[in-house]
Protein backbone atom coordinates (compact mmCIF):
# COMPACT_ATOMS: atom_id res chain seq x y z
CA UNK A 1 0.00 0.00 0.00
CA UNK A 2 0.89 3.76 -0.89
CA UNK A 3 0.55 6.14 2.09
CA UNK A 4 -0.67 10.03 0.13
CA UNK A 5 2.03 11.51 -1.05
CA UNK A 6 1.01 14.93 -0.46
CA UNK A 7 0.45 14.29 3.40
CA UNK A 8 3.85 12.55 3.87
CA UNK A 9 5.03 15.66 2.62
CA UNK A 10 3.13 18.34 4.37
CA UNK A 11 5.28 18.23 7.55
CA UNK A 12 8.13 18.62 5.27
CA UNK A 13 8.12 21.44 3.42
CA UNK A 14 9.15 24.00 6.01
CA UNK A 15 12.20 21.85 6.35
CA UNK A 16 13.62 21.45 2.26
CA UNK A 17 12.94 25.50 2.46
CA UNK A 18 15.37 25.95 5.08
CA UNK A 19 17.82 23.24 3.52
CA UNK A 20 17.09 25.40 0.01
CA UNK A 21 17.75 28.79 1.97
CA UNK A 22 20.90 27.17 3.80
CA UNK A 23 22.10 26.20 -0.06
CA UNK A 24 21.79 29.45 -1.50
CA UNK A 25 23.19 30.81 1.62
CA UNK A 26 26.61 29.05 0.76
CA UNK A 27 26.56 29.60 -2.93
CA UNK A 28 26.43 33.25 -2.34
CA UNK A 29 29.39 33.01 0.11
CA UNK A 30 31.39 31.54 -2.34
CA UNK A 31 30.56 33.62 -5.42
CA UNK A 32 31.40 36.53 -3.10
CA UNK A 33 34.54 35.05 -1.66
CA UNK A 34 35.62 34.51 -5.14
CA UNK A 35 34.87 37.88 -6.48
CA UNK A 36 36.52 39.21 -3.94
CA UNK A 37 40.00 37.30 -4.79
CA UNK A 38 39.76 38.60 -8.08
CA UNK A 39 39.19 42.13 -6.85
CA UNK A 40 42.66 41.83 -4.97
CA UNK A 41 44.43 40.17 -7.75
CA UNK A 42 43.02 42.76 -10.37
CA UNK A 43 43.89 45.94 -8.20
CA UNK A 44 47.39 44.14 -7.08
CA UNK A 45 47.92 43.85 -11.42
CA UNK A 46 46.88 46.88 -11.64
CA UNK A 47 48.70 48.53 -9.29
CA UNK A 48 52.22 46.60 -10.60
CA UNK A 49 51.34 47.68 -13.79
CA UNK A 50 51.05 51.70 -13.25
CA UNK A 51 54.27 51.62 -10.67
CA UNK A 52 56.23 50.08 -14.13
CA UNK A 53 54.07 52.23 -16.37
CA UNK A 54 55.39 55.27 -14.35
CA UNK A 55 58.80 54.82 -13.89
CA UNK A 56 59.25 54.13 -17.85
CA UNK A 57 57.19 56.88 -19.37
CA UNK A 58 57.00 59.47 -16.56
CA UNK A 59 56.18 62.67 -19.06
CA UNK A 60 52.99 60.24 -20.56
CA UNK A 61 50.45 59.93 -17.73
CA UNK A 62 48.27 58.44 -20.59
CA UNK A 63 50.06 55.02 -20.66
CA UNK A 64 47.92 53.83 -17.87
CA UNK A 65 44.63 54.67 -19.80
CA UNK A 66 46.36 53.35 -23.27
CA UNK A 67 46.59 49.97 -21.20
CA UNK A 68 43.57 49.89 -19.59
CA UNK A 69 42.00 47.46 -21.44
CA UNK A 70 44.33 45.14 -20.40
CA UNK A 71 43.35 45.79 -17.03
CA UNK A 72 39.91 44.67 -18.12
CA UNK A 73 40.34 42.15 -20.02
CA UNK A 74 42.70 40.77 -16.91
CA UNK A 75 39.27 41.40 -14.55
CA UNK A 76 37.36 40.14 -16.68
CA UNK A 77 39.35 36.61 -17.37
CA UNK A 78 39.46 36.45 -13.62
CA UNK A 79 36.05 37.06 -12.62
CA UNK A 80 35.26 33.77 -15.20
CA UNK A 81 37.45 31.92 -12.43
CA UNK A 82 34.18 31.49 -10.45
CA UNK A 83 32.59 29.32 -13.40
CA UNK A 84 33.79 26.33 -11.85
CA UNK A 85 31.46 27.13 -8.96
CA UNK A 86 28.61 28.01 -11.34
CA UNK A 87 29.10 24.26 -12.71
CA UNK A 88 29.38 22.97 -9.24
CA UNK A 89 25.87 24.85 -8.79
CA UNK A 90 24.58 23.61 -11.68
CA UNK A 91 25.55 19.92 -10.45
CA UNK A 92 22.65 17.99 -9.18
CA UNK A 93 23.46 18.35 -4.92
CA UNK A 94 22.82 14.77 -2.70
CA UNK A 95 19.20 14.76 -1.43
CA UNK A 96 19.60 14.16 2.58
CA UNK A 97 16.74 12.94 4.36
CA UNK A 98 15.79 11.39 8.15
CA UNK A 99 13.99 8.72 9.33
CA UNK A 100 12.84 8.53 13.33
CA UNK A 101 12.24 5.26 14.44
CA UNK A 102 11.02 4.24 17.37
CA UNK A 103 10.14 1.23 19.77
CA UNK A 104 7.02 -0.06 20.92
CA UNK A 105 3.52 1.72 21.81
CA UNK A 106 1.96 -1.23 24.46
CA UNK A 107 -1.58 -0.77 24.74
CA UNK A 108 -1.80 -1.42 29.20
CA UNK A 109 -4.18 0.03 31.39
CA UNK A 110 -1.72 2.40 32.18
CA UNK A 111 -1.37 3.88 28.67
CA UNK A 112 -4.73 4.06 27.68
CA UNK A 113 -5.68 5.65 31.00
CA UNK A 114 -2.91 7.94 29.92
CA UNK A 115 -4.95 9.77 27.90
CA UNK A 116 -8.35 10.01 29.70
CA UNK A 117 -10.41 13.22 29.81
CA UNK A 118 -14.19 14.33 31.05
CA UNK A 119 -15.65 11.66 28.94
CA UNK A 120 -13.30 11.19 25.80
CA UNK A 121 -9.59 10.29 25.53
CA UNK A 122 -6.71 13.00 24.45
CA UNK A 123 -3.15 12.32 24.10
CA UNK A 124 -1.81 15.32 23.22
CA UNK A 125 0.46 15.82 26.63
CA UNK A 126 1.05 12.49 26.46
CA UNK A 127 3.28 12.60 23.00
CA UNK A 128 3.87 15.95 23.63
CA UNK A 129 7.76 15.88 24.72
CA UNK A 130 8.83 13.54 21.36
CA UNK A 131 6.80 15.34 18.59
CA UNK A 132 9.61 17.47 17.79
CA UNK A 133 11.21 14.36 17.41
CA UNK A 134 8.85 12.17 15.55
CA UNK A 135 7.61 15.42 13.25
CA UNK A 136 11.10 17.11 12.40
CA UNK A 137 12.06 13.77 10.66
CA UNK A 138 11.08 13.19 7.21
CA UNK A 139 9.04 9.93 7.66
CA UNK A 140 8.51 8.78 10.97
CA UNK A 141 7.29 4.62 12.15
CA UNK A 142 6.95 2.59 15.57
CA UNK A 143 5.70 -0.12 16.48
CA UNK A 144 1.75 -0.15 17.60
CA UNK A 145 1.37 -3.26 19.63
CA UNK A 146 -2.23 -3.80 20.05
CA UNK A 147 -5.73 -3.50 18.33
CA UNK A 148 -8.24 -0.83 17.71
CA UNK A 149 -11.26 -2.37 18.65
CA UNK A 150 -13.35 -0.31 20.60
CA UNK A 151 -13.95 -0.42 24.40
CA UNK A 152 -13.20 -2.32 26.76
CA UNK A 153 -9.97 -0.44 26.60
CA UNK A 154 -6.38 -1.52 28.05
CA UNK A 155 -4.26 -4.29 28.96
CA UNK A 156 -7.29 -7.09 29.01
CA UNK A 157 -8.55 -6.43 25.43
CA UNK A 158 -5.47 -4.86 24.22
CA UNK A 159 -7.67 -2.09 22.33
CA UNK A 160 -6.91 1.51 22.54
CA UNK A 161 -8.94 4.36 21.64
CA UNK A 162 -9.34 5.50 18.13
CA UNK A 163 -7.91 9.37 19.73
CA UNK A 164 -4.65 7.23 20.05
CA UNK A 165 -3.83 7.10 16.93
CA UNK A 166 -5.13 10.53 15.93
CA UNK A 167 -2.32 11.15 18.65
CA UNK A 168 0.38 9.71 17.52
CA UNK A 169 -0.49 11.44 13.58
CA UNK A 170 -0.49 14.83 15.53
CA UNK A 171 2.99 13.65 17.09
CA UNK A 172 4.17 13.30 13.55
CA UNK A 173 4.16 9.53 13.11
CA UNK A 174 3.33 8.13 9.69
CA UNK A 175 3.48 4.47 9.52
CA UNK A 176 2.71 2.02 12.06
CA UNK A 177 4.42 -1.26 12.60
CA UNK A 178 1.38 -3.81 12.82
CA UNK A 179 2.87 -7.37 12.48
CA UNK A 180 3.86 -8.22 15.78
CA UNK A 181 2.39 -10.07 18.81
CA UNK A 182 -1.40 -8.64 19.18
CA UNK A 183 -1.82 -8.57 15.67
CA UNK A 184 -4.44 -11.48 15.65
CA UNK A 185 -6.03 -10.20 18.83
CA UNK A 186 -10.04 -10.71 19.07
CA UNK A 187 -8.77 -12.64 15.66
CA UNK A 188 -9.35 -11.47 11.78
CA UNK A 189 -12.41 -9.00 12.62
CA UNK A 190 -10.05 -7.42 14.96
CA UNK A 191 -6.93 -7.08 12.74
CA UNK A 192 -9.71 -5.53 9.94
CA UNK A 193 -10.79 -3.19 12.19
CA UNK A 194 -7.68 -2.02 13.67
CA UNK A 195 -6.26 -1.58 9.84
CA UNK A 196 -9.33 0.49 8.75
CA UNK A 197 -9.13 2.27 12.37
CA UNK A 198 -4.96 3.34 11.21
CA UNK A 199 -6.10 4.27 7.75
CA UNK A 200 -8.56 6.39 9.39
CA UNK A 201 -6.44 8.73 11.25
CA UNK A 202 -4.29 9.32 8.28
CA UNK A 203 -1.60 6.66 9.39
CA UNK A 204 -0.46 3.62 7.09
CA UNK A 205 -0.24 0.27 8.65
CA UNK A 206 2.92 -1.99 7.68
CA UNK A 207 3.47 -5.70 7.68
CA UNK A 208 -0.50 -6.93 7.90
CA UNK A 209 -2.80 -7.37 5.85
CA UNK A 210 -6.96 -7.62 5.78
CA UNK A 211 -7.38 -10.26 3.39
CA UNK A 212 -5.02 -12.39 0.87
CA UNK A 213 -6.39 -10.26 -1.77
CA UNK A 214 -5.45 -7.18 -0.15
CA UNK A 215 -1.55 -9.22 0.56
CA UNK A 216 -1.92 -10.07 -2.92
CA UNK A 217 -1.82 -6.62 -4.44
CA UNK A 218 0.53 -4.79 -1.68
CA UNK A 219 2.96 -8.11 -2.20
CA UNK A 220 4.07 -7.65 1.16
CA UNK A 221 5.42 -4.52 1.85
CA UNK A 222 4.76 -0.37 1.44
CA UNK A 223 6.41 1.77 -0.74
CA UNK A 224 7.10 5.86 0.50
CA UNK A 225 8.77 8.31 -1.71
CA UNK A 226 9.98 11.13 0.19
CA UNK A 227 11.90 14.48 -1.34
CA UNK A 228 12.57 12.48 -4.57
CA UNK A 229 13.87 9.12 -2.29
CA UNK A 230 11.92 5.67 -2.80
CA UNK A 231 11.66 3.53 0.66
CA UNK A 232 10.55 0.43 0.60
CA UNK A 233 9.10 -0.41 4.15
CA UNK A 234 8.45 -4.15 5.20
CA UNK A 235 7.49 -5.44 8.49
CA UNK A 236 7.69 -8.95 10.22
CA UNK A 237 6.90 -10.47 13.34
CA UNK A 238 8.08 -13.79 14.93
CA UNK A 239 4.74 -14.99 16.13
CA UNK A 240 0.91 -13.37 17.39
CA UNK A 241 1.77 -14.73 21.15
CA UNK A 242 0.94 -18.20 20.13
CA UNK A 243 -2.37 -17.46 17.58
CA UNK A 244 -2.00 -19.35 14.82
CA UNK A 245 -3.59 -17.72 11.48
CA UNK A 246 -7.06 -19.01 9.97
CA UNK A 247 -7.01 -21.54 6.89
CA UNK A 248 -6.63 -19.18 3.86
CA UNK A 249 -5.38 -15.59 5.70
CA UNK A 250 -2.28 -17.21 6.26
CA UNK A 251 -0.72 -14.28 4.11
CA UNK A 252 -2.49 -11.62 6.27
CA UNK A 253 0.54 -11.03 8.33
CA UNK A 254 4.18 -11.47 7.38
CA UNK A 255 6.20 -14.31 10.05
CA UNK A 256 9.74 -14.42 10.22
CA UNK A 257 9.15 -18.55 11.19
CA UNK A 258 6.86 -21.39 10.16
CA UNK A 259 6.71 -22.48 13.59
CA UNK A 260 5.67 -19.23 14.53
CA UNK A 261 3.03 -20.41 17.38
CA UNK A 262 5.35 -22.21 19.19
CA UNK A 263 9.30 -22.40 19.21
CA UNK A 264 10.68 -20.24 16.64
CA UNK A 265 13.05 -22.09 15.30
CA UNK A 266 12.68 -22.60 11.51
CA UNK A 267 12.96 -19.08 9.40
CA UNK A 268 10.46 -18.90 6.93
CA UNK A 269 13.15 -18.25 4.25
CA UNK A 270 11.51 -18.87 1.13
CA UNK A 271 8.19 -16.51 2.64
CA UNK A 272 10.82 -13.68 3.46
CA UNK A 273 12.67 -14.32 0.24
CA UNK A 274 9.49 -13.88 -1.47
CA UNK A 275 8.69 -10.94 0.08
CA UNK A 276 12.05 -9.09 -0.79
CA UNK A 277 12.54 -9.89 -3.67
CA UNK A 278 9.31 -8.50 -4.68
CA UNK A 279 10.26 -5.20 -3.00
CA UNK A 280 13.50 -5.36 -5.37
CA UNK A 281 11.29 -6.11 -8.29
CA UNK A 282 10.12 -2.14 -7.73
CA UNK A 283 14.22 -0.85 -7.42
CA UNK A 284 13.13 1.25 -4.28
CA UNK A 285 16.24 3.62 -3.18
CA UNK A 286 16.26 2.29 0.33
CA UNK A 287 14.73 -0.57 1.88
CA UNK A 288 13.98 -0.88 5.70
CA UNK A 289 12.56 -4.11 7.46
CA UNK A 290 10.66 -3.78 10.70
CA UNK A 291 11.08 -6.95 12.80
CA UNK A 292 9.50 -7.81 16.25
CA UNK A 293 11.77 -10.48 17.11
CA UNK A 294 13.58 -11.54 20.07
CA UNK A 295 12.65 -12.66 23.56
CA UNK A 296 11.25 -10.30 25.61
CA UNK A 297 13.17 -8.50 28.97
CA UNK A 298 16.25 -10.34 27.19
CA UNK A 299 19.79 -9.55 25.68
CA UNK A 300 20.55 -12.39 23.52
CA UNK A 301 20.64 -12.35 20.08
CA UNK A 302 19.82 -15.81 18.80
CA UNK A 303 21.23 -17.85 16.16
CA UNK A 304 18.10 -17.74 14.27
CA UNK A 305 18.24 -13.50 14.29
CA UNK A 306 21.52 -13.55 13.15
CA UNK A 307 20.41 -15.71 10.00
CA UNK A 308 17.59 -13.50 9.65
CA UNK A 309 19.79 -10.47 8.97
CA UNK A 310 22.40 -12.13 6.69
CA UNK A 311 18.98 -13.44 4.73
CA UNK A 312 17.75 -9.77 4.51
CA UNK A 313 21.29 -7.62 3.75
CA UNK A 314 21.55 -10.40 1.01
CA UNK A 315 17.99 -9.95 -0.01
CA UNK A 316 19.16 -5.89 -0.45
CA UNK A 317 17.82 -5.08 3.01
CA UNK A 318 20.16 -1.79 4.15
CA UNK A 319 17.81 -1.15 7.55
CA UNK A 320 16.77 -3.90 10.27
CA UNK A 321 14.91 -2.24 13.18
CA UNK A 322 13.59 -4.34 16.00
CA UNK A 323 10.88 -4.47 18.97
CA UNK A 324 9.65 -6.87 21.00
CA UNK A 325 12.32 -7.37 24.05
CA UNK A 326 11.00 -4.10 25.25
CA UNK A 327 14.81 -3.03 26.23
CA UNK A 328 17.25 -1.02 24.18
CA UNK A 329 19.98 -3.71 22.22
CA UNK A 330 23.11 -3.27 20.14
CA UNK A 331 23.43 -1.27 16.98
CA UNK A 332 26.05 -2.00 14.49
CA UNK A 333 26.55 0.65 11.52
CA UNK A 334 28.90 -0.46 8.33
CA UNK A 335 29.21 3.24 7.17
CA UNK A 336 30.90 1.57 4.05
CA UNK A 337 27.84 -0.31 2.91
CA UNK A 338 25.38 1.84 5.01
CA UNK A 339 23.65 -1.25 6.45
CA UNK A 340 22.48 -0.65 10.23
CA UNK A 341 20.93 -3.10 12.32
CA UNK A 342 18.97 -1.85 15.34
CA UNK A 343 18.18 -4.97 17.33
CA UNK A 344 15.45 -3.73 19.73
CA UNK A 345 14.61 0.07 19.92
CA UNK A 346 13.24 -0.69 23.25
CA UNK A 347 9.47 0.93 24.65
CA UNK A 348 8.56 3.96 22.98
CA UNK A 349 5.42 3.63 25.55
CA UNK A 350 4.44 1.86 28.26
CA UNK A 351 4.11 0.78 31.73
CA UNK A 352 7.65 0.90 32.93
CA UNK A 353 7.31 -1.04 35.90
CA UNK A 354 10.41 -3.41 35.05
CA UNK A 355 14.19 -2.27 35.27
CA UNK A 356 15.14 -1.27 31.58
CA UNK A 357 11.87 -0.69 30.14
CA UNK A 358 10.93 2.49 31.31
CA UNK A 359 13.74 4.22 28.97
CA UNK A 360 14.42 3.69 25.35
CA UNK A 361 15.48 5.85 22.19
CA UNK A 362 14.06 7.53 19.18
CA UNK A 363 16.41 5.97 16.37
CA UNK A 364 17.28 8.55 13.76
CA UNK A 365 18.71 7.49 10.36
CA UNK A 366 20.35 10.05 7.87
CA UNK A 367 19.52 9.16 4.48
CA UNK A 368 21.66 10.08 1.16
CA UNK A 369 20.88 9.94 -2.19
CA UNK A 370 23.75 10.96 -4.74
CA UNK A 371 21.75 12.93 -6.99
CA UNK A 372 24.71 11.97 -10.23
CA UNK A 373 25.10 8.28 -9.46
CA UNK A 374 21.99 7.38 -7.70
CA UNK A 375 23.23 5.83 -4.89
CA UNK A 376 21.36 5.82 -2.11
CA UNK A 377 22.76 4.53 1.43
CA UNK A 378 22.35 5.23 5.37
CA UNK A 379 24.89 7.53 5.93
CA UNK A 380 24.94 8.35 9.74
CA UNK A 381 22.82 7.50 12.66
CA UNK A 382 21.32 8.81 15.91
CA UNK A 383 19.21 8.48 18.30
CA UNK A 384 17.24 10.52 21.21
CA UNK A 385 16.84 8.91 24.82
CA UNK A 386 13.49 9.10 26.11
CA UNK A 387 11.89 7.91 29.22
CA UNK A 388 8.07 7.09 30.32
CA UNK A 389 7.81 8.84 33.39
CA UNK A 390 5.18 7.40 35.72
CA UNK A 391 2.23 9.59 37.68
CA UNK A 392 4.12 9.14 40.36
CA UNK A 393 7.51 11.16 38.71
CA UNK A 394 5.76 13.94 37.43
CA UNK A 395 2.43 16.24 38.05
CA UNK A 396 0.48 13.09 38.36
CA UNK A 397 0.27 12.43 33.91
CA UNK A 398 2.09 9.03 32.90
CA UNK A 399 3.82 10.81 29.42
CA UNK A 400 6.79 10.01 27.48
CA UNK A 401 9.49 12.49 27.38
CA UNK A 402 13.18 13.27 26.06
CA UNK A 403 15.66 12.33 28.91
CA UNK A 404 18.21 15.24 28.20
CA UNK A 405 15.01 17.54 28.39
CA UNK A 406 13.96 16.35 31.61
CA UNK A 407 16.89 16.87 33.01
CA UNK A 408 17.76 20.36 32.20
CA UNK A 409 14.79 21.09 33.79
CA UNK A 410 14.73 19.07 36.86
CA UNK A 411 18.40 21.20 37.05
CA UNK A 412 17.06 24.81 36.15
CA UNK A 413 14.12 23.99 39.23
CA UNK A 414 11.41 24.97 36.39
CA UNK A 415 8.12 24.80 37.96
CA UNK A 416 6.75 21.52 36.60
CA UNK A 417 9.73 19.67 37.05
CA UNK A 418 10.11 16.13 37.48
CA UNK A 419 10.87 14.30 40.83
CA UNK A 420 14.06 14.24 42.31
CA UNK A 421 13.69 10.08 41.95
CA UNK A 422 13.00 10.37 38.19
CA UNK A 423 15.85 12.95 37.87
CA UNK A 424 18.44 10.15 39.26
CA UNK A 425 16.71 7.58 37.23
CA UNK A 426 17.08 9.65 34.19
CA UNK A 427 20.63 10.08 34.70
CA UNK A 428 21.42 6.37 34.97
CA UNK A 429 19.05 5.05 31.97
CA UNK A 430 21.43 7.61 30.26
CA UNK A 431 24.25 5.59 31.10
CA UNK A 432 22.57 2.22 30.14
CA UNK A 433 21.15 3.16 27.07
CA UNK A 434 25.04 4.22 25.85
CA UNK A 435 26.15 0.82 27.12
CA UNK A 436 22.98 -0.62 24.97
CA UNK A 437 23.82 0.58 21.92
CA UNK A 438 27.67 0.33 21.69
CA UNK A 439 26.96 -3.32 22.64
CA UNK A 440 28.61 -3.00 25.89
Amino acid sequence: MTPDRDELNRRRRLREEQRRKRKAQQRRFYIRLCLAAVVLIACGAAIFLLSRGNEQTPAEPTVSGTEAPVYQADVLEETEAPTEADKSSRTKAPTVIHLAAAGDLNITDKVVWSGQTSGDFDYTKAFMDVAPVLSEADISVLNFEGIVCGAPYGSTSSSAPQKMLEGLKAAGVDLLQAANSQSMTNGMNGLLSTLNNIRAAGLEPVGAFSSAEEFKKAKGYTICEVSGIKIAFVAFTKGMDGRGMPTGSEDCINLLYTDYATTYQEVDTAGITKILRSVASEKPDLTVALLHWGSEYNDTVSDTQKSIVKLMQKEGVDAIIGTHPHMVHEITYDSVTGQLVAYSLGDFFGDGTRGGTNYSIILDLEITKDNETGETKITDYGYTPIYTLSEEECDGDRRVVRIDNAIAAYEGNFVDKITEAAYNSMKTALDRISARVSGE
